[in-house]
């Protein structure tokens, strides 16, 4: 049977619970027909949710690894196409670090795609009535940061691990308090969404796209065009 890691982040900016842990709790007391499922949740600190995290992959060893957080606001489950190689916190995680417009590894490739498959993911997710759309932007905050640091480590070992992001918008209760009208969906949505998206990573081949991109692959795409 195949192995996957999945991943949660504990609440953070004043939220009293994090949809992606309360998915994961979910998971971890269920069992999954299609895999043996591994749950981590991870702290929101730059360093610590990393270090955790790479740690999980070695010792777990899986075959997929599903990283989700939570991105309020958002009307539909995102799986990530992507991870740039920048952070940049609107806010300080929960360990006060707010880094400003630094690179998440020196050097290192300008991105990393999902090797999820994520057009399968969606198509699954919204014949079962669930809203889901590939998002193009991860953001610049800790989802992202894990999300490249996992697939930097997963290129730089040569693991043949398919890994990729999955955002999921606020649970209902978190949206009874806010000011503004925002989204939100009922927790078994969120658990059936991440259970459909493990179905759906194990049973379909990985993403056909670039691994990485670098800066050289964009001045001569760029040149291209011209």
């Amino acid at each position: 049977m195949k192995k996957v890691l999945l991943t949660a982040f504990e609440p953070f900016d004043g939220e009293l619970i994090n949809p992606s842990f309360e998915v994961a709790r979910a998971l971890a007391e269920r069992r999954c027909a299609a895999a043996e499922v591994q749950t981590l949740v991870l702290p929101v600190d730059r360093f610590e949710a990393i270090n955790l995290a790479l740690q999980a992959l070695q010792e777990v060893a899986p075959d997929v690894v599903i990283l989700t957080g939570e991105a309020g606001g958002r009307f539909r489950v995102t799986p990530e196409r992507v991870a740039i190689n920048v952070e940049d916190f609107r806010i300080p995680d929960n360990a006060g670090n707010q880094p400003q417009g630094e690179p998440i590894i020196e050097g290192a490739a300008v991105g990393y795609f999902s090797t999820l498959p994520i057009y399968a993911i969606v198509e699954r997710l919204i014949a079962a009535n669930i809203p889901a759309k590939i998002s193009d932007s991860a953001g610049t905050y800790l989802c992202n940061r894990l999300f490249y640091c996992v697939r930097h480590f997963l290129e730089s070992e040569k693991m043949p691990v398919k890994a990729g992001f999955l955002h999921l918008p606020y649970l209902h209760e978190q949206t009874l308090a806010k000011r503004l009208d925002v989204p939100g969906f009922a927790r078994e949505t969120l658990i059936e969404a991440v259970k459909l998206a493990i179905e759906v990573a194990v049973e379909v081949a990985p993403s056909t796209a670039p691994v990485s991109l670098r800066s050289s692959d964009l001045s001569i795409k760029c040149s291209e065009r011209m």
